[in-house]
Formats: structure tokens, sequence, C-alpha cells
């Protein structure tokens, strides 16, 4: 099979969307009056980002979800997406569920394939999305306040724990770790949360590199500080959240490392005013998802973390780092 059979096999779709898609040197997109594009790439590399053995669906799926968490954080609406892969070989086996799974998730979004490019080298896929936000009302990192709750969406620190169950650092009873091992594989972009948090939230980033080393990123960009209650940060891992701590599998400085620099979680921290905490329930009923007040943005620079005996903790965790 050939470049061009492969992308005509199982890549090109009508634009529905777009003023022009795939085919042409360039696609055309046309945002709504008023609106600004937000745009955002990420790489996944085989062995760094995702092993052998995943199912090619499923990493089709997070080779896109992965990029629609990006638009989330900025309470954008996905357009339209590009793909650069670069395979092995030209493999329909591998091909196929790829291609359904990345755009199972393209349609539920309504994110359309406009373009992009294939070669051949060691798997290596990566992805351009376009959404677009109103004027004006993108989520950013810089608008954290003193004052301001600190939230996170969703669970954090299942997809560490699967991943060191597959490394054979972990046992976890079975079902522990099927359910760690979705949430790694098939993350769930918050999209709809990001929208619904347009004019609530004053700040917002992705989860990816873990929550410590991600809510640094807001923390430098708005010039504050914040503090994390741990004793409820460590009921964000799933398998460890109360009642079913005592059948976990690991101890609860692990779960709290897990949680603060796991990584791969592809949930949204935002914070926003206490005034905004009824709108900020408001959003995630909504829409769906469970939101979780962990903390609050402070003027003093740094993140401490607070015991439930209200002591700070000393030990420093690390997140993940692409080149460390």
């Amino acid at each position: 099979m050939g470049e061009f059979e492969l992308i005509q096999r199982f890549f090109a779709r009508p634009a529905q969307r777009a003023a022009l898609g795939t085919g042409d040197d360039c696609a055309l997109l046309q945002p709504a009056d008023g609106m600004q594009l937000a745009i955002s790439s990420d790489m996944l590399v085989e062995g760094r980002h995702f092993l052998s053995t995943v199912d090619p669906a499923k990493l089709g799926h997070k080779a896109l979800a992965v990029n629609l968490s990006d638009l989330a954080a900025c309470g954008a609406t996905p357009l339209a997406f590009t793909l650069a892969l670069a395979l092995p070989r030209a493999d329909e086996s591998f091909l196929a569920p790829f291609s359904q799974g990345l755009l199972a998730l393209a349609d539920a979004h309504g994110c359309e394939l406009v373009g992009g490019d294939t070669t051949q080298g060691p798997l290596n896929i990566c992805i351009t999305v376009f959404g677009e936000v109103p004027a004006g009302q993108a989520l950013l990192r810089s608008g954290a306040k003193a004052g301001d709750d600190l939230y996170v969406s969703g669970t954090l620190g299942d997809a560490r724990l699967a991943l060191e169950v597959f490394r054979g650092k972990l046992s976890v009873p079975q079902a522990v770790f099927d359910a760690a091992r979705a949430r790694m594989e098939q993350p769930t972009p918050r999209v709809a949360l990001g929208q619904a948090l347009r004019g609530v939230a004053s700040s917002a980033i992705d989860l990816s590199d873990g929550l410590l080393g991600d809510l640094g990123h807001v923390l430098r960009a708005s010039g504050v500080g914040a503090r994390i209650d741990t004793a409820v940060a460590i009921d964000l891992i799933a398998a460890y959240a109360e009642p079913v701590r005592a059948a976990a599998g690991f101890d609860a400085e692990t779960a709290l490392e897990f949680v603060l620099a796991g990584g791969d979680d592809y949930e949204l921290a935002f914070t926003a005013p206490v005034s905004a905490r009824a709108a900020v329930q408001a959003a995630a009923r909504a829409t769906q998802t469970p939101v979780t007040r962990i903390g609050a943005i402070e003027a003093e620079p740094g993140l401490r973390l607070v015991g439930a005996d209200g002591q700070l903790l000393t030990r420093r965790y690390a997140s993940f780092d692409h080149f460390a």
C-alpha cells in the first residue's frame, strides 16, 4: 500500500465545516465572526508516550484526546485538526483500528481532519488542533489571583498507577488495574467543562505532566503562589478514594505521589474567585464533570503542600520532564 492509497483508505473524508479539507496543499478554515483561533500541537512517540502493546484504536483516541485537552484548557470549541504520522510500515491491521479510534473521538467533538502528512519511520504521531473561542474570553494561565480557589476536574494519578503496574513495580487487584489502564489509554478531554468555565474561571491549564509541575506554570504566569490540601488531593486517585482504600494494594504515600506528580491525566486545573463557587458547581453539573476544590491561590510565591494536621509537607515531588 502506497502513501496516497493509505491516506485515501483510512483518513480522507469530505469537509463538513472547513472551507476546504484534505486533498489540497492547504486546508482553509473560517472562524465565526467575533472568534479567535486556538491552536495547539502535541506529539506522541512510541516508547516515550505509549507502549508498543497498546491497542491501536485506543492509541488513535488518545492521540487526539491530548490535543482536545489543550483546547479545553482555553475554553475553546474544536474545529479541525491535522495529522502527521510516521509509520514503520503501511500495516492495515494497525491503520484500520487506529483511524477508527481517532475519527470516532473527532466526530464526537465535531473536529474534522483537514490535512497532514505521512512518512516511513519509527512510530510517531503529531497532531495540530484548531479551535475557536470568543475574542477576549479564552482561559489563560496568567489570570490566577490571590484568594482564588484552586480546583481540578475528574481524577488524577490513575495513568501513573497503570504505568507502574506495566513496569512490574506495583501489584494491585485486577479491577483496580483495569480502571486505571482505561484512564491511561483513553483519557476524557474536558472540552465541555472548559467552555462552561469561560467567564467563571480566572485561569486554567491542562494536566499532562503532573499536577505540581503544570500548576507551577500557572503560578509563574500569574505571579502568585498556592496551597494544596493533601488530605483532599489524595482522594483524587480513584483507586485510593474512600471506601475502596483498604483494597487498593498501595499505601498513602504512593497514592499522593501519583496524584501530585503522576502525569498523563489530561484533566483541568483551574482557579476561580470564592464568589464563583456556585457557578463552578453549576458548570460541573451542566457538563456532568466532577470537580474538586483542593486548595487556594496565595500572594506569597511558591507551592505549599499542607497535611491533614495543617503542617507543611517537606517531601519534594518531581513531575514528568521529556528530557529528564
